[in-house]
């Protein structure tokens, strides 16, 4: 027995003697570059390609099938001339005997100065790929027929073992006539370690990127560790460091230094794609998360978790070519960080229950892309506070006309005219173009906004804008214990573009508005208005030119600062009386107890049919209209005096009773700029006013005169005739 193993052991060392030496035979006796033109023409017809070897092919057979090709070419049958692939050099082998179990064991595969030229011209067509009409050679339509005869049967499963994979100085030039898009890879170098499944595989890839459409220039470095199963059809790149520079014109022109790493995993069975302690860093900012993504094949659902480090949100767009506007603050934007949850399809990518901070505001909501292809943004945030004037460009003192020491002498007794020039700029202001491309749906709350000094309150915004129409749903506000509140459209569709506007003001003191935006304030109180108006165009002289709806505007609770009026009126009325005061006026200030008006306007010119002021001793009623195409006016009022109107009047600031109820005629006429120098007296007014003074004088002798002599009938139309 021991001596038939022996001799079994013998004939089997012998036959491995009798392979090896018939192999080395082989690769000595039989030169594989004889066959250069069979190899070609085997290639062509199992594959529809043209390989043409330039260089001297070497071979082993045992106890390693190996190859070597040096100086190869691959293109389409017809098309030799136009090589889309140039290999200076490939060597690979496979051991023989574990090839007889279904394995297959190679050593290096080695691959040197692969470059692969992509072309695809205007008309669609390819250097790679056969057009659709090419039906091939018959040879290939024999074998597509048999390929339709017989399903292809799923390959038994075969165990893959390499020493290494090495690729050196590889290229690939990518041009597409019909998207206009050029895009190169420059040395690109990759090397691994032994391949197997199962198995960790160390993973180095290293090369440039260049694009022409857009401009861009790309460094890059990766290191993994790499591991696959194709049974379970499972795939992971642990420990992955991606690093490397880009620069182009998506950065305008500046270039930026980007990193990531992380576990990447990749489950085809459960079609997951997931991507563990992710870490990322674009220059100065970094930021970490998680990303999961499910139903790879069917509808993408993206979900995971990002945070963004602290970081110097005004230093680092710069850095990435978003050039910032002046700001009022020097160190706006200089702190920005968020926290938020991914949520995302194939056409959307949500950050929700986001935490924004971003210099003192606090921000939380969602905010994203609701959709990819329409361009939809949507924004739903609350926050703390927000004070954009610190964001806004550093403002431009506006002269303003100095004011005369005291107001001229009337030239004449007739107001002047109303003026004729048009003092409104007729150049664009909105970007329709934009607006109209617009997509957003725009949610915003604040516990507090300043916006030009004004400390808006509990501030609610809503605005839509989609088709080229802007939606102002919402916009409530608090402001000075008063409130505001404005809806709206802008049509940037209607030719011209059209706008429409609804406001409402409760409760506004008119002093501290004015104040805050740097106005002296005539008049305090609090203001009432309801508007609703409408114009068209996209200049301020079309905006004014086209103006029309209507107004209610009341002021409650007023007063007339730094002036006491009433002193003044009823100093007045006490000379005429020839009485001295007898109370005191020493206010600085004179109240009024209304002032309201109703206003319509059509094309710029507001009528004002009922203006209504009271002040203590006065009463001021009025009409007329405003020009506002012009900055002109032209208003009639009537003032009434009163007196001491008060329980316990001053009986020195008693009107005479032949004053009482009598309407003074004022004609306001000019230019709105100095409105207060463009009254007169209405001459006509005054006559009737002097005629009704006489008459008045005249009945009351007559009565003397008649006492009880007549009858009080004749004597009250004695009274009516000469009062008129």
């Amino acid at each position: 027995m021991k001596s038939l193993s022996k001799l079994l052991g013998a004939l089997l060392l012998g036959l491995l003697l009798l392979i090896a030496v018939a192999g080395f035979a082989l690769t000595y006796l039989l030169d594989p570059n004889d066959y250069k033109d069979e190899i070609r023409s085997l290639v062509q017809a199992k594959t529809g390609y043209d390989l043409q070897i330039n260089g001297d092919i070497g071979w082993s057979l045992f106890p390693w099938l190996g190859l070597e090709l040096a100086d190869a070419r691959l293109a389409r049958v017809g098309m030799s001339d136009q090589p889309f692939a140039d290999i200076r050099l490939l060597a690979l082998s496979v051991q023989v005997l574990p090839l007889l179990r279904k394995e297959i064991r190679m050593s290096d595969i080695r691959l040197e100065g692969l470059d692969l030229t992509l072309h695809r011209n205007a008309k669609g067509d390819s250097n790679w790929e056969d057009a659709p009409a090419d039906t091939g050679s018959a040879v290939t339509t024999a074998a597509e027929t048999d390929n339709t005869q017989q399903p292809t049967a799923r390959p038994a499963n075969i165990k893959l073992e390499i020493d290494s994979l090495i690729v050196n100085s590889a290229r690939l030039d990518y041009s597409d006539e019909q998207n206009n898009q050029h895009i190169t890879l420059e040395s690109v170098q990759i090397s691994t370690g032994a391949i197997g499944e199962q198995q960790n595989i160390p993973l180095k890839l290293s090369g440039f990127l260049a694009s022409s459409t857009p401009l861009l220039r790309a460094r890059m470095e990766l290191s993994a560790s790499a591991w696959m199963d194709n049974q379970s059809r499972q795939y992971r790149l642990d420990a992955l460091k991606v690093a490397g520079e880009v620069a182009g014109e998506p950065l305008n022109n500046k270039s930026a230094n980007i990193a990531a790493n992380g576990n990447l995993q990749l489950d085809l069975k459960q079609q997951r794609l997931s991507w563990e302690q992710m870490r990322f860093s674009v220059n100065q900012l970094k930021g970490m998360g998680e990303l999961q993504v499910e139903q790879l094949n069917d509808s993408p659902a993206i979900a995971g978790q990002l945070s963004l480090a602290a970081f110097n949100l005004r230093e680092f767009l710069p850095g990435i070519g978003i050039t910032l506007p002046a700001m009022q603050s020097k160190s706006a934007l200089g702190h920005f960080e968020l926290t938020a949850q991914l949520q995302g399809t194939r056409n959307s990518l949500l950050l929700d229950n986001a935490s924004i901070r971003m210099d003192d505001s606090s921000f939380t909501g969602k905010l994203g892309i609701s959709n990819l292809e329409q361009g939809a943004l949507l924004a739903h945030l609350t926050a703390d506070q927000l004070n954009m004037d610190s964001y806004l460009p550093p403002a431009t003192p506006v002269k303003k006309p100095a004011r005369s020491a005291a107001a001229s002498p009337p030239s004449s007794d007739l107001p002047p005219a109303i003026p004729s020039g048009n003092p409104w700029d007729d150049s664009e202001l909105l970007p329709l173009n934009e607006l109209a491309a617009l997509n957003l749906e725009l949610h915003l709350a604040f516990d507090r906004f300043t916006l030009e000094k004004l400390p808006f309150e509990n501030v609610k915004l809503k605005l839509d804008a989609h088709n080229g129409k802007l939606d102002l749903k919402q916009f409530e506000a608090r402001l000075y214990g008063g409130s505001i509140a404005s809806s709206g459209t802008l049509d940037s569709n209607a030719e011209p573009a059209r706008i429409s506007m609804h406001n409402t003001i409760d409760q506004l003191p008119v002093d501290r508005l004015l104040s805050a935006l740097g106005e002296e304030a005539p008049i305090t109180g609090k203001l009432k208005l309801d508007s609703q108006l409408s114009t068209s165009g996209n200049s301020q002289r079309q905006w004014v030119s086209q103006l029309s709806g209507k107004a209610n505007l009341e002021i409650l609770d007023g007063t007339l600062p730094d002036s006491n009026l009433e002193q003044q009126l009823c100093l007045a009325i006490a000379t005429l009386n020839r009485k001295p005061l007898s109370q005191d006026y020493s206010r600085t200030s004179t109240p009024f107890t209304q002032l309201k008006t109703s206003t319509s306007l059509s094309n710029g010119v507001a009528t004002t049919p009922d203006v209504q002021i009271a002040i203590p001793g006065l009463l001021i009623k009025g009409k007329g209209t405003l020009d506002l195409n012009h900055m002109g006016m032209d208003q009639r009022l009537d003032i009434i005096l009163q007196g001491d109107t008060r329980p316990m009047p001053d009986p020195a600031c008693t009107v005479n009773k032949r004053y009482v109820g009598i309407e003074w005629p004022v004609h306001c006429r000019g230019s709105l700029a100095t409105a207060g120098q463009n009254c007169r007296i209405d001459q006509d007014g005054l006559t009737r006013i002097a005629t009704r003074l006489a008459g008045d004088k005249l009945t009351e002798k007559i009565e003397e005169k008649l006492k009880d002599k007549v009858s009080p009938d004749l004597k009250d139309a004695l009274k009516g005739l000469f009062r008129k």
